[in-house]
């Protein structure tokens, strides 16, 4: 597996121009360039930038200068600081990753998909020109795990129009299941040597997603340590609903306890997949919520880093700022000075 020079060590930007308020208060002032320059001072080499459509394109189609504005920014403050970007669209018109009612539409109907690829020949037609400091990530999070042909149709058509402006740009590519470690064997295996295998790693759901809201059946006052028994981790996550994920229990043979050997085990699957493909590994998303002990949360950053360094896997923390995981927020700051050296 090779390794991914530029984009070793980084972090999310979410909630800026995805999953935030569309009002100009908010894009002017949640991240700024004194933000880009504290993350290169953490000694990280690349941000993940998620954008939604509609920050910078109305419902009929057409353009929203001013949202392009941010983008631009966010580059020029990335050249400064010399650092590199992930360019994922985060939300397409038609697809909403965290929508129940926006999760299959989007692959079966062609006008929608239609749209997507003008997202895309605009998006490439406008930032082809920084492909040196610039991986494109066509769409995060593909949900449902029933549309693997159909995404991969989808997804090849996209790197063409990409490949058209932006022949040697690094790609992101992941597949179905959120991006699970073990779609990325599902995906095409495109004859391009700058395609990038992307997946995301929230594991065990039952400490980084600890007291959040959004997860079904997690009580609002749980509470977990990290590292623990492994059984008394799989029973706790079976007793919240939401926490049950496949990765965890395939994984779990001859496990006692959790730590490393979790993760390696774990991302072997798509290890496996890359290496056979000489390829590339990233992990676009992993992070621990603001409701877990600080102690847990430490020690969960370096078993999870040490397999990253292990294997050569870049990466990107979520998040940057609030989200639940605002690692730039007063929950992380006893402990940031010594976190920022596992990311």
């Amino acid at each position: 597996m090779r390794t991914l020079d530029g984009f070793k060590k980084g972090v999310n930007l979410g909630g800026w121009l995805s999953q935030g308020p569309l009002d100009k208060e908010h894009l002017d002032t949640f991240i700024t360039e004194k933000d880009i320059a504290r993350i290169a001072s953490w000694g990280l080499d690349h941000v993940r930038l998620p954008i939604d459509y509609d920050n910078f394109e109305n419902e009929d189609g057409s353009d929203k200068e001013y949202g392009y504005a941010y983008i631009d920014s966010c580059i020029e403050w990335c050249r400064k600081y010399k650092l590199n970007m992930v360019l994922d669209l985060h939300k397409t018109y038609g697809y909403i990753f965290d929508d129940e009612a926006h999760l299959l539409e989007f692959f079966h109907e062609k006008p929608l998909q239609d749209r997507f690829y003008g997202i895309w020949r605009k998006l490439i037609d406008r930032y082809a020109k920084d492909a040196d400091i610039i991986m494109f990530e066509p769409l995060n999070e593909v949900v449902s795990p029933t549309v693997v042909n159909e995404w991969n149709e989808i997804s090849s058509k996209c790197i063409e129009i990409i490949r058209a402006k932006a022949p040697t740009a690094k790609i992101l590519l992941g597949g179905v299941g959120y991006n699970a470690v073990t779609s990325i064997k599902l995906l095409p295996h495109h004859n391009d040597e700058n395609i990038v295998y992307n997946f995301h790693c929230y594991e065990p759901m039952v400490f980084t997603h600890q007291s959040a809201y959004w997860v079904t059946g997690m009580p609002s006052d749980f509470h977990i340590e990290y590292p623990g028994d492994f059984n008394d981790y799989m029973e706790k996550s079976r007793q919240i609903e939401g926490c049950m994920h496949g990765a965890i229990t395939e994984s779990s043979l001859g496990l006692n306890s959790i730590g490393p050997d979790l993760f390696e085990r774990m991302f072997l699957d798509g290890i496996k997949a890359v290496e056979e493909r000489d390829g590339f590994m990233y992990c676009g998303e992993y992070g621990v919520i603001d409701q877990a002990p600080l102690d847990g949360t430490l020690n969960w950053y370096k078993d999870i880093h040490s397999v990253f360094e292990k294997y050569g896997i870049g990466r990107a923390a979520w998040n940057y700022k609030e989200k639940d995981y605002g690692l730039c927020g007063e929950h992380y700051a006893p402990i940031i000075s010594e976190l920022v050296k596992y990311m």
